[in-house]
């Protein structure tokens, strides 16, 4: 079975990890908005990166963390999932 991030699971991370509550419609939505506006700072965009490295047991590609965008972010993160990095 293929694991993917979806923007729900990006937005309960958001919450969990940084604190950030975001509505997953509006991630969706916009996902090239970039996280800034939706009060996430990449401390806590390093903080949703090491949470899904040890949900899912793997490295995620270094970029993840320099990602502006949700759009990017998954983007990023589901090469690594899929990939099994």
């Amino acid at each position: 079975m293929k694991k993917e991030l979806t923007y729900e699971e990006l937005a309960a991370l958001m919450k969990s990890s940084a604190g950030v509550t975001v509505d997953p419609a509006a991630l969706a939505a916009g996902p090239d908005t970039r996280f800034t506006e939706y009060g996430l700072d990449s401390l806590g965009l390093l903080g949703i990166v090491g949470e899904l490295e040890n949900r899912h047991g793997i490295a995620i590609d270094g970029d993840a963390d320099s990602c502006t965008t949700p759009r990017a972010f998954i983007e990023v993160v589901n090469v690594s999932l899929t990939a099994g990095v």
